[in-house]
């Protein structure tokens, strides 16, 4: 069943590029995939992956060395106790989702010599299964988290709640790319960079990409379904 699909992958990484614009950047999602599928996605020309899962991420890393210019992203929620292990095995972390853990990283990162690049994951839609900023407590806290000068924040991370309509989804990661662009005009933050908003999974990446997303994070899309 996997064999079949690992020889879809290249189709499909094809279909997904052609309707992508060459500024959006294509996140690989490979959380409970073999690595025979990574390896042929990364012969297709993917070099971003992303886990959520610290170990099996970290199972995964070791096994890959050969492919020494994979950018690997986390995308998971950070427990306080597996921060530096983050730290360690990731360039970019999507999932920073509170102040506690932004100041948390910073110590670290200072500690270990190393300047993750990060998003703010926010909630622009009250969702009581996703972690994450509510717009009002993430403007009260830029002060704060601008101070967290070894971590290079770059945008915001969203993930929408489950069943919306498309046009309640494109409304969503609008308000997302607004929410950036009102951040950005302050204009007094020396650490606050809103370039990058990471938004858009298998079933709503066009319609982020349509509201400003650059990065995109798809995984059922390329690797099929998970068991």
């Amino acid at each position: 069943m996997e064999n079949g699909f690992i020889n879809s992958i290249p189709q499909q990484i094809d279909l997904i590029s052609a309707k992508i614009p060459d500024n959006v950047r294509l996140i690989a999602v490979s959380k409970q995939v073999s690595l025979s599928a990574i390896r042929t996605a990364y012969d297709c020309g993917i070099r971003d992956f992303a886990e959520n899962r610290l170990q099996e991420a970290i199972a995964k890393q070791e096994q890959l060395q050969d492919l020494s210019d994979i950018c690997w992203h986390f995308i998971g929620h950070i427990q306080t106790n597996k921060a530096r292990k983050v730290l360690e095995h990731f360039s970019w972390i999507h999932s920073l989702d509170s102040l506690r853990l932004a100041q948390r990283l910073n110590k670290l990162a200072a500690e270990l010599s190393v300047s993750p690049q990060v998003c703010l994951q926010v909630k622009i839609l009250p969702d009581p299964n996703k972690y994450g900023w509510e717009v009002p407590e993430l403007l009260r806290q830029l002060p704060q988290l601008n101070q967290c000068q070894h971590l290079k924040i770059q945008g915001l991370m969203a993930i929408l709640p489950l069943g919306l309509s498309p046009e309640q989804a494109l409304s969503a990661f609008t308000q997302t790319r607004k929410l950036a662009e009102t951040i950005e005009h302050q204009q007094q933050w020396s650490n606050l960079a809103m370039k990058e908003l990471s938004m858009g999974m298998s079933g709503d990446y066009l319609l982020a990409i349509e509201a400003g997303a650059t990065m995109v994070r798809l995984g059922t899309l390329i690797f099929g379904k998970r068991k």
